[in-house]
């Protein structure tokens, strides 16, 4: 098969991971791919894809070839893959706009982003090295609360004729008119607002999910998210959580027969703990009532790193976005979103979400 050239926006934990993972499971067999959950995908196995073109506004990343750029503070995720071969993709200034946070600036450099002194590109200049890259599709990972910038991308992706994986909390395919500007282009796209692998929202979905399935009553719940990487940095400014925080809540009321009052349910980011670097802590409970109205309840605690915890999931969506290319299916992939994604087009139940992105993988359903 070709191999699948991707572009990145944002260079950090989680693309750092997304490269290494390609390069970690480079040469191995299915005997030996645990952590995937697809190791061949219509003929395309994780070495099959490629970076071609990277964008950030790190001065400590800009002017790096991809390879060296991931492992650049602040990134700071697990390296469970030290030896990546040169890509080829040299990292390229971005553009800025909403996509750093002001507040980050009174932190440690080795913490947070450090503006580059280079000057930031057009529209012209990404849509340019976008084409000349030879790139099929973009992937979105920049900060939380990047409304604006990521608009500004995903319409770099539509000019330059490429899909467009959203895997950030900005609602770009479960936008009706977004969707349709892809649709109109013959273009795909997936999103929005990654969900890990087994992180924080997929348990509590399914957890949600296991109450109603055995007839238990949820009357209340939260989760409390603390990490130590940009991402929980970022996030420290609660104006720019809206969207994070309606994607993660309707990931899990979605899966209830009867949404609870916004009173008893709170879901989001807590705090910043910089020594936790990308490992993650979700703190989980749940309050219901058994049989008889007799009060139950569940507590957990989950820990994870964090951009590991996506990359899996990306691979299979990078995997999917090429093969609706290869069908000339555009707008936005219903199936495979509900599956990979928090804030779908079309909220789906998990069991039926990768039924239902099977049947897309077979060819039996288009989208």
């Amino acid at each position: 098969m070709d191999s699948i050239r991707i572009a990145i926006v944002g260079v950090g934990n989680c693309a750092s991971s997304l490269l290494q993972g390609i390069e970690y499971y480079r040469g191995r067999d299915e005997a030996d791919a645990t952590g995937l959950m697809h190791w061949d995908l219509c003929g395309y196995r994780p070495s099959d894809i490629e970076v071609a073109a990277a964008f950030d506004i790190d001065k400590r990343k800009v002017g790096k070839d991809v390879s060296e750029a991931i492992f650049s503070p602040p990134n700071c995720t697990t390296v469970f893959c030290p030896k990546i071969p040169k890509t080829g993709a040299t990292v390229r200034m971005g553009r800025v706009l909403d996509g750093f946070p002001e507040h980050m600036r009174g932190y440690k450099e080795e913490s947070r982003f450090v503006l580059a002194d280079e000057e930031e590109a057009s529209a012209e200049d990404i849509v340019g090295e976008l084409k000349d890259s030879g790139a099929e599709m973009l992937l979105n990972y920049l900060p939380v609360g990047s409304e604006e910038a990521t608009r500004f991308y995903a319409g770099c992706a539509l000019e330059a004729g490429i899909g467009f994986i959203n895997n950030m909390p900005a609602f770009i395919a479960s936008d009706p008119v977004w969707a349709e500007r892809f649709r109109a282009k013959g273009l795909p796209i997936i999103g929005d607002d990654i969900k890990a692998q087994l992180g924080a929202t997929i348990t509590h979905r399914v957890l949600a999910d296991l109450f109603r399935r055995r007839g238990v009553r949820l009357d209340r719940t939260y989760q409390l998210n603390t990490g130590g990487n940009t991402d929980f940095l970022n996030m420290l400014n609660r104006d720019r959580l809206a969207s994070k925080r309606q994607s993660k809540t309707e990931a899990v009321q979605s899966v209830l027969d009867q949404p609870l009052d916004d009173d008893d349910i709170h879901i989001g980011p807590s705090d910043y703990v910089r020594w936790q670097k990308d490992n993650k802590v979700c703190f989980l409970r749940m309050e219901g009532r058994l049989f008889g109205d007799v009060p139950m309840h569940l507590d957990l605690r989950l820990s994870v790193e964090d951009s590991p915890n996506s990359a899996g999931i990306v691979i299979d969506a990078i995997r999917c976005c090429r093969v609706a290319l290869d069908r000339g299916i555009g707008g936005a992939l219903i199936s495979p979103s509900a599956y990979f994604m928090k804030h779908p087009p079309v909220q789906v139940r998990d069991n039926d979400a990768q039924r239902m992105t099977e049947e897309f993988i077979r060819g039996v359903r288009d989208r």
